[in-house]
């Protein structure tokens, strides 16, 4: 990370679900980032989200009587071509990579939907109250489709011209199972440092992946091709790369010599949860200095401070090399 960090502490990253439960739509906030960086991350995962991650999709289906997509059946409302534009909103999860052939096989009257396919136990239907097609009394159907695990956007002219078979109608497969991505760049504040960003991404997906799981796969698909830009041997101008164990050896090293009042440095750069920080706040702890000069009771005497924040307080500190105070309580 960028030396900046030193001062103003690590981002911290929060998911927040936009409906309880639902994990395939969430919003993540990371922050706080140096000047800039809101734009680059967000860029960037919003790049690999859209375009690079696997999914499943109808890539081609076959039709007992039907040789091309123009075709008309009997007793058929729609025209084979409305057939697989609705095939294209087909949400699927596909365990391994290897293609599959499913199959509808109906009889009307009768309005077919999603959950009348014949699926194997590789393979899962994600909305299958999506409406295929309209049959008819006295009409039916025989469709095998084949399901394929991919990356991207495929089309189907592209797969006609290297795989042309009589009677395989193909389809345009889009893999993506990302539905949404969207990212704002909003200000953040640490101590007097104003310029600062924090970065807020809304990412929705079909269901085949959770938007956890979304996120993961791109930052560690971008962190594996940022890696052939740098040498895991030598780091350019190390003195500009945070390190945090030199920040907390600076931090016990000031404690130790420089008084309380000749020294104040930001409770906010530790991090705190909204609730522990805005307790210390109010009881009128805004500096590390002040925080340490604090014994566990004195801050448990504090208001809306509970047993949960006092372990949040112990183990921050603990981790910069910092301590509560043994002495007689201070007064705040």
């Amino acid at each position: 990370m960028h030396i900046i960090q030193e001062d103003i502490g690590l981002p911290t990253f929060t998911m927040n679900p936009v409906k309880k439960g639902d994990t395939s739509h969430v919003i993540f906030v990371i922050g706080p980032l140096p000047p800039g960086y809101g734009m680059t991350l967000g860029n960037g995962m919003r790049r690999v989200l859209l375009s690079s991650l696997p999914g499943a999709a109808v890539t081609s289906m076959r039709i007992a009587g039907v040789q091309h997509e123009y075709t008309t059946l009997k007793g058929v409302r729609e025209s084979f071509l409305d057939v697989g534009l609705n095939l294209k909103l087909l949400q699927l999860r596909k365990h391994s990579k290897d293609p599959e052939v499913i199959t509808l096989d109906v009889k009307g009257p009768k309005t077919v939907t999603a959950k009348d396919l014949t699926v194997s136990s590789d393979i899962e239907v994600l909305n299958p109250d999506l409406e295929l097609l309209t049959l008819e009394k006295g009409a039916s159907v025989e469709m095998q489709l084949t399901v394929e695990k991919g990356v991207g956007y495929v089309s189907a002219q592209e797969r006609n011209k290297k795989q042309n078979e009589p009677g395989l109608i193909y389809i345009d497969a889009i893999y993506g199972p990302v539905i949404k991505v969207r990212f704002d760049v909003e200000a953040a504040r640490v101590g007097q440092r104003t310029d600062l960003e924090k970065l807020v991404l809304e990412v929705q997906t079909n269901g085949s992946l959770t938007a956890e799981e979304a996120v993961a796969f791109a930052s560690q698909l971008l962190q594996s091709y940022f890696v052939y830009f740098a040498s895991d041997k030598k780091v350019v101008e190390p003195e500009f790369v945070a390190d945090f164990s030199r920040v907390a050896a600076t931090h016990v090293e000031d404690a130790s010599h420089t008084p309380v009042k000749e020294s104040y440095t930001p409770i906010e750069i530790l991090n705190f949860s909204p609730r522990t920080l805005n307790a210390l706040i109010n009881a009128g702890v805004g500096s590390i200095e002040q925080l340490t000069k604090c014994t566990e009771a004195t801050l448990q005497n504090f208001r809306g401070f509970g047993a949960k924040a006092l372990d949040e307080v112990k183990k921050t500190l603990g981790d910069r090399g910092l301590k509560l105070s043994d002495d007689a309580p201070m007064e705040v």
